[in-house]
């Protein structure tokens, strides 16, 4: 579905990517681990068109570095921004209209609502309230639902887990099976190695702007590598 090859991207004269080359199955969860600083970020960014880069990346079988941003969102590969980036002057309803803002199926965009709700009730009770009021696990499921709201086929989440509470972090993890239980791909950027590669089909482990080693999740699970850097483990 989406297949990544000898990506490469430069920062002035640093080499943030160099040369990486990644498949995302349909169908899967796939995952990005690796320290802070490694490219994982940078590399759901350039998918997006959102920074330069050289390589190629095929979505579909079509090449799309060098589409803009709002056509690769059309065609159903969508983005949860690191940090969450919600309206915070907007509310809940408004932020979700804006995740289908390139959709004019108004009766497809409103069922579509209704199924973000039926996922986080939490949305629904507050649907009038402006997103800056929200704790951080809050405006994470408002950024989820917002980008559902683009009816995706790949949904790419950049950090979901980053600086929320135990409760949260187990309940986004949870939302993300479902979501790929009701057959949307994914592929996640994750600090929380862990958790990650728990609910991964495919793990790649990235380091300084490389793909250092890859694997099934569950198989880097028990990776000495992965244990003692990634894991805390000995």
């Amino acid at each position: 579905m989406l297949s990544i090859k000898n990506l490469s991207v430069h920062y002035g004269g640093i080499h943030a990517l160099r040369g990486i080359s990644l498949d995302v199955p349909a169908g899967g969860i796939v995952t990005l681990i690796g320290a802070n600083g490694a490219g994982k970020s940078t590399t759901l960014n350039s998918i997006m068109g959102l920074v330069k880069a050289g390589g190629s990346v095929k979505w579909n079988g079509k090449e799309i570095l060098g589409v803009p941003t709002r056509r690769i969102v059309e065609s159903g590969l969508v983005l949860v921004p690191e940090g969450r980036r919600v309206f915070p002057n907007l509310t809940v309803d408004e932020n979700l209209s804006l995740g289908a803002y390139a959709r004019s199926d108004k009766a497809g965009v409103e069922a579509d609502r209704e199924r973000v709700f039926a996922l986080f009730p939490r949305l629904k009770e507050r649907r009038q309230q402006k997103a800056g009021t929200f704790s951080g696990g809050e405006q994470q499921m408002l950024a989820v639902g917002r980008a559902l709201m683009s009816r995706p086929s790949v949904l790419m989440m950049d950090e979901p887990s980053l600086g929320l509470a135990p409760l949260f972090v187990g309940m986004i993890f949870d939302i993300i099976r479902q979501i790929n239980a009701a057959g949307v791909t994914v592929l996640l950027v994750e600090q929380n190695a862990k958790a990650a590669l728990e609910v991964a089909d495919t793990g790649y482990v990235m380091e300084t702007g490389t793909i250092a080693f890859s694997g099934g999740g569950k198989d880097l699970l028990i990776d000495d590598r992965v244990r003692k850097a990634y894991l805390g483990e000995t």
